[in-house]
């Protein structure tokens, strides 16, 4: 018989397990090496959410953490109400260094995925989605792409089933 601080135990854990999750038919870049993808990454389209909503100029910055994590610093500007908003946060490896497959938490002990599913060579840029596929992100070192680089990574996120014709592609001129 299972009591009930079992029952909420395993239930807490199923919703945390599964936030951190990929979805089905996405896999992670493998030989993925965490200190290249260090440093300052651009938005340059993303999926709307709550959290982002209306902001612009969007770059997140990564470091190396003492526990073999990697720190986040996310900052945008909302023109609305004229403010730079930052969330700071923290994720660890779901398979291993090597697997561009993390566990982000900017909330304490809940987690959010960071899936990798593509990155050049170079580390210029990189496609990006969450545990779902509500979340999808276009990310580069600098603020501005190529179209055709742009549009090769939108065509790869339509075939893997994300709605890219809801993606918004952020400002970060004046």
């Amino acid at each position: 018989m299972l009591v009930p601080g079992a029952v909420t135990y395993c239930l807490v854990t199923l919703l945390l397990t599964g936030c951190a999750g990929i979805p089905d038919g996405v896999e992670a870049v493998k030989g993925f090496d965490a200190n290249r993808y260090l440093g300052t990454w651009y938005e340059i389209a993303r999926l709307d959410h709550p959290f982002e909503r209306g902001l612009t100029k969007v770059r997140a910055e990564y470091a190396l953490r003492d526990d073999g994590g990697i720190s986040v610093m996310n900052t945008g500007f909302d023109r609305r109400n004229n403010v730079w908003k930052k969330a700071t946060g923290k994720a660890h490896f779901v398979e291993g260094p090597d697997v561009g497959r993390l566990k982000v938490s900017f909330f304490g002990p809940f987690y959010g995925g960071y899936n990798i599913l593509e990155l050049d060579r170079d580390y210029s840029y990189a496609l990006v989605c969450g545990p779902s596929r509500k979340y999808l992100w276009i990310l580069a070192r600098r603020p501005e792409m190529e179209e055709t680089v742009k549009a090769a990574l939108v065509e790869k996120a339509r075939k893997l089933g994300f709605d890219t014709d809801r993606l918004i592609f952020v400002e970060h001129q004046e």
